[in-house]
């Protein structure tokens, strides 16, 4: 199965019979990013989470009364 990273647009070839091959093929919602860009991500995040400035938002909803 050919996939198409998001992030880089390089493309890559899965085993048909791969989970993450079967979890494209049936919810097409997900997306395919590369291991290079994934790594990419995870350090650039941890870096910014070591140096303070980073902060998670936690959006809370208002409770509907039905």
């Amino acid at each position: 199965m050919k996939v198409q990273c998001v992030i880089c647009d390089n493309q890559h070839e899965l085993g048909n019979d791969t989970p993450l091959a079967k979890k494209l093929r049936n919810r097409p919602i997900h997306t395919y990013m590369c291991d290079e860009c994934h790594k990419r991500i995870e350090e650039k995040t941890k870096a910014r989470h070591a140096s303070g400035q980073f902060q998670l938002y936690s959006f809370k909803g208002k409770e509907k009364d039905f």
